[in-house]
Parts: C-alpha cells; structure tokens; sequence
C-alpha cells in the first residue's frame, strides 16, 4: 500500500508536473526572449512554492530532489551568482576527501595488512632460500644490485625529474585500481604482484646483508607512498563491493555513490603521491641522518592519518559520505529503512 506521503508526492507531480518539465526546459536554453524570461521567473516562484508544499505535505526524496534541483538552477540563472571556488576548493578539502578516507580506513587497513603478510613471506623466503635467490639473478648481478642499482635509483637525475617520474608511476598504479576497481580481480592482481616485487626486494637486499640500507631508503617515502596506494585499492574494493552487496539501497544508486566518493578520493591522492614523490626525490637520497630522513617520513604519513582521522570522523558524523552534495546528485530512489 502505498504511503499517503508518496500519493500527494504523485498527486502533486500530476497536477504541476507540466510546469516543472517547462522550466527545466527553458533553464536548457542559452538565450531567452523577453517572454521567455518573463515565464521563467514565473515559473520559478510557482516550483518555490511548490518544493515549500512538498516539504511539509509530500516529503517524498524523489520529488524533493527534483524540486530542489530546479529551483537552484532557476535561482542561478536568474540572480548569476553561483558559490565562489574557492568553497568548493575548501568543502572538497575540509569536508569531502576526509570523509570518504575515513569511511575506506577499514578497507585500507585490509589492503595494507594483505600487502605486508605477501611482502614480508616473499623477503623471508628469498633471503633464506639459495634457490628462490639463485633464480632471481647470478651472484654478479645481484651483488651489482645491492652494491649500486639499488641506492643508485633514488640518485638518477635532477631532483625535479625523479619527483616527477616517481608521481607518474605511482599515480598510475593508483589510477588502475581506481579504474578497475570494479571488476574485483585487478586490485587484488596489482596488490600482490606490487607487495611480491617489495618483497623481493628486500629479500635481496637482506641476502647480502644489506637490509638496513634497504629500509634507510624505503622508509621515508614509502610510508606515505604504500599508504597511498593502499587507499586507492580500497577505495577500488569498496566500489566492487557495493555492486556485490548494495545493502538497502538499489545496485545502481550503490555504485554510483561509492564512485563518486573514489573519484574524490582519487583527485586527493594526486596530492598526496606528488608530495610522497617529492620526499623521495629530495629526502631519501639526502645526507641527513638516517633517523632524520625515517623521521620526515613518519611525520608525513602521521599528519596524512590525522588529516582523514580527525576531519573525516568529524566529516562523517555530521552527515558527509564522500559525495558530492545533495543537488549535485540528481534524482534517486527511495528505499526503505
């Protein structure tokens, strides 16, 4: 049966609805003629007072998103005055991006704890067995890489060109789990084929007995920069996850919302990769003491978890998801509970 709310929401939209197509459709014209205009401010007033009716008489989501749309975009094109940038600058910053790393955190700490058990089964492996070591490279060829090709990476070039190539890459492996999140199978693949090559890695280098040197020059941008990675991957989880199991809402709606939230928390990472390249571009490979460089590395990645700790939980408690705002979103449908 239907609720007396959604039977004045119909009853409503039958008797204005007309009205409301025509509004919508002289809010799509570039240019009006005097006429028109004057049509549209009427219509304008009459769709105000309309969303006022619905809001107390027929408080259906459905209708009231659509009212609320029109009516703003009617107020804009009449007055010219929309919201100055730099609030959708600072909303994004404040607000968005906090919220949606704060709703990924369990994600991300799945993701992060998958990586490390990977990364740190394949070092223990490759340092212990001659075999799994043997088949990577000679004794020649791997003693090079300890030697020189591993500290030899993070000294390639100018400072400028080295941040630059270090974001490029990881923005690009951000970006396929981003991408094709999705589909449930990539993450996990770049995930583990990522969490293998660190853990090779170091399996090598603690081999040769040179783990300390490997994480003297992993640690400082690393922790940044696989936390990053980390969040990009949840966020790419949670968008398969909510075409998985949508919960309450419609598989549409579900997946459009946690899409729109990783979208926004990919634009953020952009940020935080650029940031993450640039210590490993100017603080890795410094002269600075060992525990220095450690330690610039941890402040970054300690004001970055504060950062989505403390706004994001703020963010979220008052309502914020990660999406863009409410009139922004369109027309969505209604669900129960």
């Amino acid at each position: 049966m239907a609720s007396p709310g959604s039977t004045d929401a119909e009853a409503l939209a039958a008797v204005h609805g007309p009205e409301w197509d025509e509004l919508d459709e002289l809010l799509r014209r570039r240019h009006l003629s005097g006429a028109q205009a004057d049509r549209l401010v009427l219509l304008y007033r009459r769709t105000a007072a309309h969303l006022s009716q619905a809001r107390t008489a027929a408080p259906d989501p459905v209708l009231l998103g659509r009212l609320s749309a029109l009516v703003a975009r009617a107020r804009t094109r009449l007055t010219g005055a929309r919201e100055p940038a730099w609030r959708d600058v600072a909303r994004f910053a404040v607000v968005a991006l906090p919220a949606a790393l704060w709703r990924l955190r369990w994600w991300t700490a799945a993701v992060a704890a998958a990586f490390l058990a990977v990364a740190v089964a394949t070092a223990a492996w490759v340092a212990s067995d001659p075999e799994v070591l043997a088949a990577l490279g000679t004794t020649e060829e791997l003693r090079a890489y300890v030697d020189e090709d591993f500290a030899g990476y993070y000294r390639q070039g100018s400072a400028g060109s080295f941040a630059a190539l270090v974001w490029s890459n990881n923005a690009w492996i951000a970006a396929q789990c981003v991408a094709f999140g999705i589909s449930g199978v990539w993450v996990p693949f770049v995930v583990l084929q990522n969490a293998v090559a660190v853990g090779s890695a170091a399996g090598v280098m603690i081999a040769f007995d040179r783990g300390g040197q490997f994480f003297a020059l992993v640690l400082p941008h690393g922790m940044l920069e696989l936390t990053a990675v980390f969040v990009a991957a949840a966020a790419g989880l949670k968008v398969f996850w909510a075409w998985v199991e949508p919960g309450p809402r419609p598989r549409g709606r579900a997946v459009a919302e946690e899409g729109r939230a990783l979208v926004t928390v990919a634009l953020g990472l952009v940020v935080v990769l650029a940031l993450a390249g640039l210590v490993e571009a100017v603080v890795t490979p410094s002269g600075l003491p060992t525990p220095v460089r450690i330690g610039v590395g941890a402040l970054a990645l300690g004001a970055f978890l504060a950062y989505g700790g403390v706004l994001g939980r703020r963010a979220v408690a008052a309502g914020a998801a990660g999406d863009v705002r409410a009139e922004q979103r369109g027309d969505v449908q209604p669900v129960a509970g």
